[in-house]
């Protein structure tokens, strides 16, 4: 539960030698620039080195071009290429007009396949009329409408049987609607479109030309594989090329890509008379290795510091943990990354999500089909929460064994229970409800002040005794709460008569007192000259409200957790509810409806389960000892691991 050790970096030399001390530090891939003014305080006769990043537009272009492409590039060490800034943007702009060009001739082609295959279509929706539609379209005296209507509307013509003017020839027809055209005088087309309108007659004029539409389909026909040949052909141009020049394609962006972000240190710079300040972060591990590299080039000095020595400059952070908790830090930097000087609460999440998870999900099959689907979603999509439902569906599955559910069938496993000396399965869900609720509540209770014990160790390492001694999450609010859960467990259920008034006035009044003046207590201890509230009677009045809220966290919180059985609850009763309906259907139809309701209750509960426990981890643990205000390490690199 510990973050890597770091070191600020600061870096002075000669302008002669900047560039080549940006080489060193990029090239080193351990670099996190920061800005100069949150090391010195005075910067003002200091002035910023970057105005522009000159290797953004060409960098965009061939990027670009590359995705229209829609051709994988993948990004190589290009350290040993060293063009200057002019042959590297030439070399861009070239591969860039070929990608393009033919990219083009592809767009080109494929536009005349999309035309013509619009023009077959609706040429074979008039192919009974032996006219030239683009004429007919163009009479002097007469406007002609083609068009489809659906066949209800058909119908409805009926209705303008009176009207000479109202008449629809059907040329073809489909399945619901029919094509055909109407004809109407210039002098009544208007009255005549709206009637057609309000019959929901969509009108078409394009897509025909000057020839019959037999003829027209005649040569489509022929035109239009001609046009796959040509557009197949462009496609294979197009993949060619990338084959052909994949090595310098590559190496052309991998420099621009390096270059581009090298600018980001350079962005970061400044410069006071002759002389540049680059400032930074690397772990420490690599600071021997920097160190060597950049003190070979003359001028340059540079200077090491333990982030632990300086914290006001907000040290990044890097996670560090084991192969097993690693995938959890995904919800640690979702919620946000630590601060220097507090826990990684990785190891936490990892060790309590998969404890829920695992009790609420329980369930021996579908948490191995869960662990199966969540390893796919990783190896196949790469997605971070494939990684985290592998153990938690391992985990439902033990639970499962205790709780004697495999797909719903809860008696599956009696056998094995009688061959390990069992009467029944441990645990028989629906009999023993109050026990669940009661075990859930205890659950709670011991995450809740494993996190406030998380907020002391933590207080006590940001040197600030106060917070860890009086808050709500501190020693008095340990003592507080355990006092209370103590004696309400030993009056209502061990028979002891734990409340009495020296236990109450000394475990739960006076830690409720220190917890009350915990702001002046904490700025007291904490070596504050202003310790004291500006007015004394406002204080207290305030905090008598704020007395409200903390009494109800603890209860809220505690309570919290009562989710944790009723998903128990939940799990059983769905698929109750599954097995009443097949059993309702029979035969065949009884494991089909099984099936897919254990197909059902695992994506809904899967979906539920991982909110709900998220939202326990967030809302009632690391509330109690974690900020989550820090900033996450990002070192300048080309290639990520």
């Amino acid at each position: 539960m510990a973050v890597s050790s770091m070191q600020a970096v600061n870096v002075i030399g000669l302008m002669d030698n900047i560039e080549e001390v940006i080489t060193v530090l990029g090239e080193s891939g351990v670099f996190h620039p920061d800005e100069v003014q949150n090391f010195y305080d005075n910067i003002r006769d200091f002035t910023h080195l970057q105005t522009k990043n000159i290797y953004a537009e060409p960098l965009t272009n061939l990027k670009a071009a590359i995705n229209l492409a829609k051709q994988k590039v993948n990004l190589v060490d290009p350290r040993d290429y060293s063009p200057s800034f002019e042959e590297l943007d030439a070399s861009a702009k070239v591969i860039t007009k070929n990608i393009d060009s033919l990219i083009e001739e592809k767009n080109t082609v494929a536009e005349k396949l999309r035309l013509s295959t619009e023009q077959l279509s609706m040429a074979n929706h008039f192919k009974g009329m032996d006219v030239e539609i683009e004429k007919v379209l163009n009479l002097n005296f007469l406007k002609a409408r083609f068009g489809r209507l659906p066949k209800d509307s058909l119908e409805k013509l009926k209705d303008y049987d009176l009207n000479k003017f109202i008449e629809f020839a059907v040329c073809n027809e489909e399945k619901n609607a029919v094509w055909g055209v109407y004809f109407a005088p210039n002098e009544r087309a208007e009255e005549i479109d709206k009637i057609f309108d309000g019959l929901y007659f969509e009108r078409c004029e394009s897509g025909f030309t000057d020839e019959t539409p037999a003829t027209q389909i005649k040569r489509l026909e022929k035109e239009i594989p001609e046009l796959k040949t040509q557009l197949s052909a462009s496609d294979k141009k197009l993949s060619a090329y990338f084959k052909t020049n994949g090595q310098r394609i590559s190496l052309t962006l991998s420099k621009l890509e390096e270059l581009y972000l090298y600018a980001g240190i350079r962005a970061n710079a400044m410069q006071y008379s002759r002389s540049f300040i680059i400032v930074g972060w690397v772990p420490s591990e690599y600071q021997k290795e920097l160190g060597i590299r950049l003190g070979k080039i003359k001028s340059v000095e540079v200077d090491f510091s333990d982030a632990k020595n300086e914290l006001d400059k907000n040290p990044p952070v890097k996670l560090k943990n084991n192969l097993l908790t690693r995938p959890f830090e995904f919800y640690t930097e979702m919620y946000g990354m630590p601060k220097y000087t507090e826990i990684d609460p990785t190891f936490f999440v990892a060790i309590t999500y998969t404890l829920l998870f695992g009790i609420m999900f329980a369930d021996v099959g579908q948490g191995l089909i869960l662990a199966i689907v969540g390893l796919l979603m990783w190896k196949i999509k790469k997605m971070k929460i494939g990684k985290i439902l592998v153990p938690c569906g391992l985990c439902s599955s033990v639970f499962g064994l205790v709780f004697g559910s495999v797909f719903g069938f809860e008696h599956l496993l009696d056998f094995m229970y009688y061959k390990m000396g069992f009467m029944e399965k441990p645990i028989e869900v629906m009999e023993r409800t109050n026990e669940l609720i009661i075990f859930a509540i205890g659950i709670g209770i011991v995450l809740l002040l494993i996190a406030m014990m998380l907020n002391v160790y933590t207080s006590f390492r940001q040197k600030n005794p106060g917070r860890a001694l009086f808050s709500t999450s501190g020693i008095a609010g340990i003592i507080f709460y355990d006092a209370i859960v103590f004696g309400l467990v030993g009056e209502l259920f061990l028979g002891l008569h734990v409340l009495t008034l020296p236990y109450i006035l000394g475990l739960i009044v006076f830690p409720f007192v220190l917890i009350f003046f915990s702001e002046p207590l904490s700025d007291l201890v904490n070596g504050e000259k202003d310790w004291q509230p500006e007015s004394w009677p406002g204080f207290i009045i305030e905090k008598l409200f704020e007395s409200i809220e903390v009494l109800l966290s603890y209860v809220t919180n505690t309570m919290s957790f009562l989710r944790v059985g009723a998903f128990v609850l939940v799990h059983a009763g769905m698929m109750l509810v599954v097995f009443v309906l097949a059993e309702m259907v029979g035969g065949i139809g009884y494991w089909i409806i099984v099936v897919i309701g254990n197909a059902i209750v695992m994506a809904l509960e899967a979906l539920l389960v991982s909110i709900q426990t998220l939202r326990l981890e967030y809302y009632e643990m690391f509330s109690r000892f974690y900020s989550g205000e820090g900033r996450g390490y990002a070192p300048i690199k080309l290639i990520k691991d």
